[in-house]
């Protein structure tokens, strides 16, 4: 790639996200409806997390593996059966029977889930990979091309959340998953048909042993990875939902529905808010002019800073001996600004991981990369569930507050290197 994107970069590059930004609107939405749909069928925060725990798996899974099957096979291709299994895990979900024991409805959608999460990684392997190898080499090109996707993506899912709340109260659970799929399956077709050439289409030579790299900056970054996804996850996925709808609902149909609409609300304007951040953050970062060396220091700084909010509220929930509405908007608040601290060091991150791998390898280490971002998801995803059901909200905020702290250190062990240092 030359240092300027060629138009068939750009076309591709587009191509790409669009792919991307469809996949994700339907994750976001899924996401939504199943939390919400099994809570008021009367799920603990722990069976709630179990929905969520192969999805996980999946995840870790696949991203390891997804890399050497990208190489050897080629971008597009694991693109579209990303896509493809999400139509296909949607339609499943939609046969889900109300009558079924929980156990059984635990242990399917857990198996839905599953599927859903090769697809979410398999199609997110294959777009931030594209990055590396369309972007434009000069200046801040590489960050601003990295986190225009990933910031956009983001609040992608972000409106994916509001509509899955949407969808649940007005038109139902099983009618909801079903035009999510159809629209994907159309969104497919078009991508299946108007994809452009610039991609790589695979070598046949790419052994797996490959995937694990030999950058010590590569598995630092995982591990700090790892502890900042879980940091987010542990009060996103189970414990700030259940608690808002435990304050905002009566009880009553109508009381239902409209919690299940401001806890979507809130979750898609975190997601965009998050998402435009991230967007934002080359210029934020001042990437352009500042050298590489800066921007890996920064990886820690950002990190401790953020540690500081969920502590924060962790304190504030624990001192309060019951819902209060000052305590309600405190979180809200004080979780808009988790997000947008976490929106600069996962954009960082995202920047990092493509500016130490080398273009033959690139799928390798992403996948690796988002494999530890999968584990982390996976802990965060686990330690939600079990976390709010031991000690409620202030035992997962502070939860939160430590692994972030466990993310600082582990940035703290990135160098700056020199090009042939950072080979896998």
């Amino acid at each position: 790639m030359s240092a300027a994107a060629r138009p068939e970069g750009i076309s591709a590059y587009i191509a790409v996200t669009a792919a991307y930004w469809s996949f994700m609107l339907t994750d976001g939405a899924l996401r939504m409806l199943v939390l919400l749909h099994f809570h008021t069928l009367g799920f603990t925060p722990v069976q709630l997390a179990y929905l969520f725990v192969l999805y996980e798996i999946a995840g870790v899974v696949t991203n390891l593996s997804a890399g050497w099957i990208a190489a050897r096979f080629g971008l597009t291709r694991t693109l579209y059966v990303g896509l493809g299994l999400q139509v296909v895990a949607l339609v499943a979900l939609s046969r889900l029977d109300p009558a079924w024991a929980i156990g059984t409805s635990v242990a399917f959608v857990m198996l839905v889930q599953g599927a859903s999460g090769v697809a979410k990684d398999l199609s997110k392997m294959s777009s931030k990979s594209a990055v590396k190898l369309l972007a434009p080499t000069e200046g801040d090109g590489l960050f601003r091309w990295v986190a225009l996707l990933t910031g956009s993506k983001n609040a992608v899912k972000g409106l994916g959340f509001l509509l899955g709340a949407g969808l649940l109260a007005t038109a139902g659970f099983t009618v909801a998953v079903l035009a999510m799929a159809a629209v994907l399956a159309v969104i497919l077709a078009v991508i299946l048909v108007a994809m452009p050439t610039g991609l790589p289409t695979g070598r046949k030579g790419a052994k797996f042993s490959e995937v694990f790299s030999k950058s010590s900056n590569v598995n630092w970054l995982s591990a700090a990875r790892v502890t900042l996804f879980g940091a987010r996850d542990v009060w996103f996925v189970v414990g700030i939902p259940i608690y808002f709808y435990a304050v905002l609902s009566d009880g009553s149909t109508e009381g239902n529905r409209a919690a299940f609409f401001m806890i979507g609300t809130f979750m898609a304007v975190w997601i965009i808010l998050y998402g435009a951040v991230q967007a934002a953050a080359p210029r934020l970062l001042r990437a352009a002019s500042r050298p590489q060396a800066e921007l890996i220091g920064a990886a820690r700084g950002w990190a401790a800073v953020l540690a500081v909010v969920p502590a924060l509220l962790a304190i504030a929930v624990a001192v309060t001996p019951a819902p209060a509405p000052w305590l309600t908007a405190t979180l809200v608040g004080g979780l808009l600004v988790f997000g947008g601290l976490f929106a600069v060091n996962s954009s960082l991150h995202s920047y990092l991981i493509l500016a130490f791998t080398r273009a033959e390898r690139v799928t390798m280490d992403v996948g690796f990369y988002y494999m530890a971002n999968a584990a982390g998801r996976l802990i965060g995803t686990v330690l939600s569930g079990l976390t709010y059901q031991l000690g409620g909200l202030p035992l997962t905020l502070g939860t939160a507050a430590v692994l972030l702290l466990c993310s600082a250190w582990s940035a703290g062990h990135l160098r700056p290197l020199v090009r042939e240092t950072v080979v896998g």
